[in-house]
């Protein structure tokens, strides 16, 4: 490994953020509507930028919307990264360049801070927050003696995270902005991992703090959509509730720039002035954790900020309100019955929510549930990706049939995101937002390329009636919620063209195992009965297997390395059904 000698005059520091795969969350089928590669840019490793030496040379690539070369790597003396374990596909791509190459690694973020101990390869880890760990590596590094762990456990004080280093970027590569507000949530939901990376007590910026990383967002010159990413913005309400009218106030004087969007806990609901605010600074959309519509469970799993309480009626006072609302699901749990896959989309649909983000329930590592599950035996592995929205691979044994709960999930998702089902949903909110109070704004030219592509594009699709009823409706009833109506439409293209990408992929693996056992099936037959030679047979054979191999090269690209995946294993089995020596063997 080389490493640079001398001081730290003149370091060349090369910041990596892996590729996120096409998810629900990635919105790949939406960008291109607004001319943009990637939905935000990588905050944590913006402030993780900000925190290095003002001396060293910095450059970032977010292979989000650039490729990496060999020739980057072998330019620079120090490669930082960051990555989550839905990342870890391109973050273990990084870690082998960097071997090859011979340039010290540096990894941190949520992934390495999870899971260091399975990973191998990086040089040096520096885990939980930067702010407490990142100095001493700078320190030890700068004499050459940096240790291959940094883990300190503790929780800063935000007031010492440095505006993010957001010149390093190419703004117009990205359709919004990231700023963080506060880290923590006093919740104990038993799946999450968020505590125990950033604990329960939340901690937060001061407003001026926050506004001043605003007003260099503005100055820099970015505008529209901003995604507070904190996990629950409404964590400690003491000090949003300082937050809000301040943000209020900066919004008006900027002729509101941003609109903002977030993440909450569903008792939001109960704080009228508190949802009152968050309008009038510029909120228009939470993300909140439902996860089910099942009060047994929602105990059980320690959901206890969801229970004992309307879940339908708190969903529809946020909404009225103003604030659409983005709902997080999860079929998998141990008190799921048969019927919890109908109770998931009645309540999705009832409830009028657009963005519903069904997952099987994934058993995080470090999170209660995982430490449960191993001490049960029914742990199975490390999260096959982190990816808990069309990820039909569980990493721990369910309660429930796993093929029932594998048909009855992606019954699900085939529900929810069906056109006409998904604009009924965004014309529901519309109706349930009839008495928003709407901030005059004006239309920024990426609101009406979206509309203009969203016009060509959509008009032309299958679900062309549906776009055009909605679209249509939705207009008459609230012609001042244009953009929030066209950012519905735009958003429903990727989730529907998701939805249909997945299941052609599920029924191409359903269509190699009937091949399979029919020609197994078949084989049976020619020996016993000899209806048919084993030439002819050989010969069907491979003809399944090459319209097979032209099936597959048809589907989605982007879920094509799964569908190569099952078509080698069909492949493979199928051929060493009758082998060329004449021995046959049957492996169902």
């Amino acid at each position: 490994m080389v490493y640079p000698e001398g001081d730290d005059l003149g370091i060349k520091a090369l910041l990596v953020y892996p590729e996120m795969p096409t998810t629900y969350w990635s919105m790949r089928y939406a960008l291109p509507f607004l001319g943009r590669k990637a939905a935000l840019p990588p905050l944590g490793l913006l402030t993780v930028a900000a925190m290095l030496p003002p001396e060293w040379e910095l450059r970032l690539i977010d292979l989000n919307v650039e490729r990496l070369d060999r020739k980057d790597i072998e330019s620079a003396d120090l490669v930082l990264t960051s990555a989550m374990l839905v990342q870890r596909p391109s973050f273990d791509a990084l870690v082998q360049l960097c071997r090859q190459v011979g340039k010290p690694l540096v990894a941190g973020g949520p992934y390495p801070t999870s899971c260091h101990a399975q990973i191998e390869g990086v040089d040096h880890f520096v885990l939980g927050e930067a702010e407490v760990n990142l100095p001493a590596f700078l320190e030890d590094f700068k004499r050459g003696e940096a240790k291959p762990c940094y883990a300190d456990p503790s929780h800063p004080d935000l007031a010492r995270t440095p505006p993010p280093r957001f010149d390093l970027l190419k703004r117009r590569k990205y359709a919004g902005a990231a700023l963080q507000y506060s880290r923590g949530c006093p919740h104990h939901c038993e799946f999450c991992d968020i505590v125990e990376l950033f604990g329960h007590r939340p901690r937060t910026k001061s407003p001026a703090q926050f506004l001043s990383e605003l007003d260099g967002l503005f100055d820099a010159g970015w505008r529209g959509s901003l995604f507070v990413v904190d996990d629950n913005f409404i964590g400690n309400r003491v000090e949003v509730r300082r937050l809000l009218p301040e943000l209020a106030r900066w919004q008006a004087e900027h002729h509101f720039p941003f609109s903002f969007y977030t993440e909450a806990s569903l008792d939001l609901a109960a704080d009228e002035a508190l949802m009152d605010d968050m309008v009038r600074a510029g909120f228009n959309m939470v993300f909140v954790g439902i996860e089910t519509p099942d009060s047994a469970t929602l105990d059980a799993i320690g959901k206890r900020q969801n229970c004992h309480t309307d879940l339908l009626a708190n969903v529809h006072a946020i909404q009225a309100k103003g604030l659409e609302v983005s709902g997080g699901f999860i079929v998998g749990f141990d008190g799921d019955r048969d019927d919890i896959f109908d109770r998931q989309i009645r309540f999705i649909h009832e409830a009028a929510i657009p963005t519903a983000m069904v997952g099987l329930l994934t058993a995080l590592p470090k999170t209660k549930l995982h430490a449960r599950l191993a001490s049960e035996g029914r742990l199975l592995a490390l999260s096959p990706g982190g990816n808990n929205t069309h990820d039909l691979d569980l990493n721990f044994v369910p309660r429930m049939n796993l093929q029932a709960l594998r048909a009855g999930y992606k019954r699900v998702l085939s529900d929810v995101y069906r056109p006409s089902r998904y604009f009924a949903r965004c014309l529901g909110l519309i109706r349930q937002m009839k008495h928003r109070k709407l901030i005059s704004r004006r239309i920024r030219w990426p609101e009406l390329r979206a509309f203009i592509h969203s016009l060509v594009r959509q008009t032309c699709s299958r679900y062309v009636v549906s776009y055009w009823t909605f679209l249509l409706r939705a207009l008459w009833l609230r012609p001042l919620l244009a953009a929030e109506i066209v950012t519905m439409a735009v958003k429903g293209h990727h989730f529907i063209t998701l939805t249909r990408s997945l299941m052609e992929l599920e029924r191409f693996k359903e269509r190699l195992d009937q091949s399979r056992r029919d020609l197994e099936e078949r084989l049976r037959r020619v020996l016993q009965d000899k209806t048919e030679g084993l030439a002819a047979w050989k010969a069907r054979r491979d003809r399944l297997v090459a319209r097979a191999r032209a099936r597959c090269n048809r589907l989605n690209p982007d879920f094509r390395q799964g569908a190569l995946q099952a078509f080698e294993a069909f492949r493979i089995r199928v051929e060493a059904l009758w082998e060329p020596s004449g021995a046959a063997t049957s492996r169902p």
